[in-house]
């Protein structure tokens, strides 16, 4: 082994050597090198601190601040004890023991290499499986496998959505088509054209034909009538009876299912305008021969 000598004469006559400080030293010198040649270093972690990670080198010491462990928040450290982390100096100054390992400049260099190869596979139109990461009130974003797809509550489906929450859950697997790719942005979505409920409603919903619906959300206006998982109709207050009324509110109910004539059908603004009225009128004849 090689060892350093400390003293010639350590009092009784031996000469004191340390092999500790020899390895530090070296290990230094290693360290040098890799902070110049932007060399990856893999090490065990001594010691988990307050404020990071300590690792030995040939007996020199690298610390590693909490900020530079990983791409995200690390709230608990102790998981890396023991364990091998792989990292660059990214400082280096011994005078000062203020030698810096950075792992989080690694980990982001492989996502962006990993984003890059996915990103050069990916077509608009295809079909890809991911994972929900995370929910926000306007959408979910699902983890591809290195990247991040946007997943917006109005490309959830056909019907409306009030809130992805309610459809989905971290960790749910989706399995969506992509919709546009904008660089690194992904967009994705549910609404399958062969599903989309419009594609027969010309026929379905035409002008004069009679239909049924439930109230699914009313304004001072009219009422929104769910006629099938996508596709509202508006029953304007005109047309909800022949007497007058004030507000939707005072005849109508959440949930409640209605019958009513299609008074008006828009299909490049995929809009239908529905008339209970209408359809009241209509039997007013057959009403009169009856007492008749």
């Amino acid at each position: 082994m090689q060892a350093k000598v400390l003293k010639v004469n350590d009092g009784e006559g031996q000469v004191l050597l340390t092999y500790k400080r020899l390895a530090a030293e070296n290990g230094n010198k290693r360290l040098e090198e890799a902070f110049n040649n932007k060399e990856v270093i893999t090490a065990k972690v001594t010691t988990v601190l307050d404020g990071g990670l300590s690792v030995l080198v040939d007996e020199a010491r690298v610390f590693i601040p909490a900020s530079l462990v990983s791409d995200v928040y690390e709230k608990d450290l102790t998981k890396y004890a023991g364990q091998e982390v792989t990292f660059v100096i990214s400082e280096f100054n011994p005078k000062r023991r203020r030698i810096i390992g950075d792992c989080k400049q690694l980990i982001v260099a492989k996502k962006a290499e990993l984003q890059k190869e996915l990103l050069a596979k990916l077509e608009v139109g295809t079909t890809i499986k991911g994972t929900v990461k995370n929910l926000t009130d306007f959408g979910a974003f699902i983890d591809l496998g290195g990247i991040d797809g946007l997943l917006h509550i109005s490309e959830m489906s056909w019907g409306r959505i009030e809130n992805p929450k309610k459809l989905f859950k971290v960790g749910d697997e989706v399995e969506a088509f992509i919709k546009d790719i904008d660089g690194t942005k992904i967009a994705l979505s549910l609404k399958y054209e062969e599903k989309n409920p419009w594609t027969l409603a010309p026929v379905k919903y035409a002008v004069g034909n009679v239909v049924k619906g439930k109230v699914a959300r009313m304004t001072d206006f009219g009422a929104f009538i769910e006629l099938e998982t996508g596709i509202d109709a508006l029953l304007h207050v005109s047309q909800i009876s022949k007497a007058h009324v004030e507000k939707p509110a005072d005849v109508l109910n959440i949930g409640e299912e209605i019958e009513a004539k299609v008074v008006d059908f828009n299909a490049e603004d995929k809009k239908i305008s529905l008339s209970i009225k209408a359809l009241l009128l209509e039997e007013e004849p057959d009403e009169e021969t009856t007492e008749e």
